[in-house]
């Protein structure tokens, strides 16, 4: 026994060492951290026009919280910037989808404290041309159709028993929905987390890629789908509910004519922190089948949007690396703009709100790649790679893997904006680890008082007794 003190000492001690290593370490990261900051990365391509870039934002209790701006971004074909637009002063806002018009105008979705607003906003004047409101608090994409509807997707979190979310179109002159498709008429009422569920499909994109044909991103049933405005059926649906080997939770997916008319669709597949481009092939729906044909992955942290350039390369919005790629099919970065906070869409002004640049296969460039260049390279690994080669032999490799990749999406809204990811992450540890020890000291002292006591009571006892 008497080698027990020397024992919890040295237990002491080692986690003190641990303890003082991870807050040191979290402040050697710190010192080495750039803050996000609006500015130029990479520019060894010159774009063939403007790029306008929407950052949502963050806020909590109703107020804007500090160097987390919700903004839209023009940047012009050498990275400089040409003008930021804010949204309202001292309210809750956000920026979700910015789209291109023919008359050179822009499209632009702002919800604003319960509401959403649309408008079209003049980038010339700076002023907005029309504005439309929409009940419902947090919509994502609107696209403007046939010269006067506004095709909405419908995310509607003040549902009563079941969910109300749907996909419609508002028509602007009438001031009417003159169409309406609702995911309950279309889907089981236990996909996902149920319909009861506030938030039941999330859908946060829609597209009109060919007249009457729908392109919906249904991020919660991890799918992409389809739908016909006559009729009302999805004519074309990729992945399924919970089948995240093909995409888990997906934001803004573009419809490509393949050669001799493939369906083709490239996505942004935001939980697996990749952009992946999959390719029709077996015939009609229900007949056939998804080739995955480009896989972007590697240093990407939850990315929202891709589109297809006319010359081949993809632009991508690394939303929580707060910026904007360009990259070739092999993957280089060849342009680059640091636009925080939480990059939601990006798009050229030139080529419209979808460009619908080659496929993959067009360029015979098919297989996975890794995204390399950019003005931020580190050799630090990412959270979930650390995580996933730790875990690799434990019996939940793949839940603590998908824990760490939940954890890197999340703790960018949660730390202060001067302290990088790993840090925050390293300190957390480090606080952890504390608060074990200190679990642990509360236990043992107390069983150790709890001792002398039982002792001191029974000392008291026998003297009682030999008097």
């Amino acid at each position: 026994m008497a080698g027990m003190p020397s024992r919890r000492w040295l237990v002491r001690g080692l986690l003190g060492i641990v303890v003082l290593s991870l807050v040191l370490l979290s402040g050697v990261l710190a010192l080495s951290y750039e803050e996000p900051t609006l500015k130029r990365g990479v520019t060894s391509t010159t774009p063939d026009s403007e790029t306008v870039i929407s950052s949502q934002g963050w806020h909590a209790q109703g107020m804007s919280l500090p160097n987390r701006p919700a903004r839209l971004v023009s940047v012009d074909e050498n990275g400089s910037v040409n003008w930021t637009h804010d949204g309202p002063d001292d309210r809750t806002n956000w920026f979700y989808d910015v789209d291109p018009l023919p008359n050179g105008n822009l499209l632009v979705v702002n919800p604003v404290r319960g509401t959403t607003v649309v408008y079209e906003f003049d980038p010339e004047s700076r002023e907005r041309v029309w504005t439309e409101r929409f009940d419902s608090p947090d919509i994502h994409d609107v696209d403007l159709i046939n010269g006067d509807e506004l095709l909405v997707a419908g995310i509607n979190y003040d549902t009563g028993s079941t969910s109300n979310d749907s996909v419609f179109v508002y028509n602007r002159t009438t001031e009417n929905v003159t169409w309406e498709w609702q995911f309950k008429n279309h889907y089981p009422a236990s996909a996902d987390d149920g319909i009861e569920t506030k938030d039941w499909t999330h859908v946060n994109d829609v597209d009109e890629f060919q007249e009457g044909e729908f392109l919906v991103s249904v991020r919660n049933m991890d799918q992409v789908i389809a739908v016909n405005r006559s009729t009302k059926e999805i004519d074309l649906r990729l992945g399924s509910d919970d089948d995240h080997s093909t995409m888990f939770e997906q934001h803004n997916p573009s419809y490509l004519d393949g050669a001799n008319g493939t369906p083709t669709i490239l996505v942004a597949d935001s939980e697996n922190d990749r952009i992946v481009e999959y390719a029709r092939t077996g015939g009609p729906p229900g007949n056939g089948s998804w080739e995955r044909t480009w896989t972007l992955s590697g240093g990407l942290n939850w990315p929202r949007d891709a589109d297809r350039l006319p010359n081949g390369n993809t632009l991508v919005v690394d939303s929580m690396n707060h910026r904007v790629i360009e990259v070739t099919s092999a993957g280089e970065i060849v342009w680059e703009m640091h636009a925080p906070w939480a990059t939601y869409d990006a798009e050229r002004v030139a080529h419209g709100d979808e460009p619908n640049g080659p496929t993959i296969r067009e360029q015979n460039a098919t297989g996975a790649v890794t995204v390399h260049g950019g003005s931020r390279e580190t050799v630090l690994p990412s959270i979930p790679a650390v995580v996933g080669g730790v875990v690799s032999a434990t019996p939940l490799p793949g839940e603590l893997t998908e824990l760490a990749v939940r954890w890197n999406h999340v703790a960018p809204w949660l730390k202060p904006t001067w302290l990088p990811t790993w840090a925050f992450t390293v300190l957390g540890v480090g606080l952890l680890v504390s608060l074990g020890w200190a679990v642990g000291e509360s236990i043992y002292q107390r069983r150790r008082i709890r001792r002398r006591f039982v002792r001191t009571v029974g000392g008291v006892r026998d003297g009682l007794k030999r008097r």
